[in-house]
């Protein structure tokens, strides 16, 4: 083991050490890596379970790497990612407006969403469920979700309550007396199945959006 390995020590004791490795190393149970060891090793021992844990910072970078022990799994925080289009639609944005205002009526113009169920007692409630092949695979979700107050021939957001974590909104601008621009905005949670993919995933969904918006430029001309 080299002698000029440097590691921070977090002790049973919750003390914090420097310590530099050497053969007079103290005999306790000890987790030890080195700025060039990448395989833990274990040192003399007198406990049956190891009291010590050590961070390794390799030498010549800014980038830190840490190990833990316990019996619990570490979760890491799931990523979200935005999506924005635009387009402009040949309709008022009060139509536009009303035309999108139709929950129940997105799967006719989004490719990905199979159905949309607003539910009878709660109507600002909708059910929605997703169904789409995808990176080699069968892809399905649902989830319910609340829209928000929405601000008339302005804007429609909305956000999930269960189910697939995601939020969004739909705007509209005005463009002349016969046209307006739709902006439509999507956050999302990447599912944990998706997670391998994720760097595809967000200009596969702005594709997606966009071909969606693309239709209900069609759909809203004639609603």
């Amino acid at each position: 083991m080299s002698a000029t390995a440097t590691s921070f020590v977090f002790s049973s004791s919750n003390s914090l050490g420097l310590s530099h490795s050497s053969s007079r190393a103290r005999t306790r149970n000890v987790l030890f890596f080195s700025s060039i060891a990448v395989v833990p090793t274990w040192r003399s021992c007198h406990f049956p379970r190891p009291l010590s844990l050590f961070f390794r910072i390799p030498y010549g970078s800014s980038k830190r790497s840490s190990v833990f022990t316990g019996s619990k799994p570490f979760s890491p925080v799931m990523e979200w990612q935005d999506c924005t289009v635009k387009m402009e639609v040949e309709v008022p944005a009060s139509v536009a407006y009303n035309c999108y205002s139709d929950r129940e009526a997105i799967p006719r113009w989004m490719p990905f969403i199979s159905s949309v169920k607003i539910l009878a007692d709660k109507p600002d409630l909708s059910r929605w469920s997703l169904k789409y092949k995808a990176f080699g695979r069968d892809i399905e979700y649902s989830w319910l979700a609340r829209n928000m107050q929405p601000i008339p021939n302005q804007k429609i957001h909305w956000r999930s309550l269960e189910g697939l974590s995601n939020r969004g909104a739909v705007r509209f601008y005005p463009k002349g007396p016969e046209s307006c621009i739709v902006e439509l905005t999507v956050s999302y949670e990447v599912p944990q199945l998706l997670v391998p993919v994720a760097s595809a995933l967000q200009p596969f969904l702005e594709d997606l959006l966009r071909r969606g918006l693309e239709r209900f430029a069609s759909v809203a001309r004639s609603y």
